[in-house]
């Protein structure tokens, strides 16, 4: 109970002569690969006392005013899912950036047991000492996964030259569209991990995939907010707590964007893009200017 990010609950109970806590985390997510405003959220959860672990599933190297994304937290939470810019089917790594988590970290991920210090020689014998499972990788997931990191350099400026494709030559058809494009601060060094548009409402977002889908051309949207999910309302969440993020669910879209895109490819879906003609009147805009 001394650990500095235990937090009492709202409602605390007694159990004998000890508060009964609940563990807190600030857990910001670099979406699309670019930076949260880590300035502002740091000192938020440093005064709270809450821990912070970064959602770094789209962030593998991007940055903040020059410092690495998933450096800024105790933790980070790192994806290699199909869908990322470096992948292995599945899977993803914790990357732990203080230095008395790591042992625990290792012995939740050794099924609970302290198996790595015992190929390191350092016990005579492991044993099951904590809770965990198996989040070991293959050896062959490993070295698909390692094969792209060697490439990672090439890999990036593919995905940068296919997102500028986009961004530039989609600007002047969003701003008469009423379609936001992204938006990225020049102290961001971003991942480049997809490119979303946010159309003007939810039957404008439908007519625009269903444009698209016409022309031979996949895009997708996102999963249904996590506070208004099943598991979100059961702690209590409730529709209308978070009014920006249930609005630009019905509005974003992604554009295909994966490493083995060609520049005709990509091409080809800005002119189908373009030929997308919305109902949108500028008057009627309702989705403020704003980047996540």
């Amino acid at each position: 109970m001394n650990s500095p990010y235990r937090i009492p609950f709202n409602k605390p109970s007694f159990v004998g002569n000890e508060l009964a806590y609940i563990e807190k985390a600030e857990v910001p997510v670099h979406y699309a690969g670019v930076g949260c405003e880590m300035n502002a959220i740091l000192p938020l959860a440093q005064s709270h006392r809450i821990a912070l672990v970064e959602d770094h599933a789209h962030g593998l190297f991007g940055t903040y005013q020059g410092k690495q994304l998933g450096t800024f937290g105790a933790l980070a939470t790192q994806s290699f899912h199909e869908t990322k810019n470096f992948h292995c089917g599945e899977g993803g790594a914790l990357l732990i950036n203080r230095e008395e988590l790591a042992e625990r970290a290792e012995i939740i991920r050794e099924k609970g047991t302290h198996r790595t210090k015992f190929f390191r020689g350092q016990v005579d014998k492991f044993t099951w000492v904590d809770m965990g499972s198996s989040y070991l990788p293959s050896d062959i997931l490993a070295a698909i996964l390692y094969a792209q990191l060697e490439r990672r350099e090439t890999i990036q400026a593919t995905r940068k030259m296919i997102w500028h494709l986009y961004f530039d030559n989609l600007s002047d058809w969003a701003s008469q569209q009423g379609v936001i494009l992204p938006t990225v601060p020049e102290y961001c060094g971003q991942a480049y991990h997809l490119f979303y548009l946010l159309l003007p409402s939810l039957g404008e977002r439908q007519r625009f995939i269903q444009h698209l889908k016409a022309k031979g051309i996949q895009s997708v949207y996102h999963y249904l907010p996590l506070h208004i999910s099943q598991m979100g309302q059961s702690f209590g969440a409730r529709p209308g707590d978070c009014p920006v993020t249930e609005k630009v669910r019905g509005c974003l879209v992604r554009l295909p964007f994966y490493n083995a895109l060609s520049v005709g490819e990509a091409a080809q879906v800005v002119e189908a893009v373009k030929s997308f003609k919305s109902a949108f009147k500028p008057q009627s805009q309702a989705i403020p200017l704003f980047r996540f």
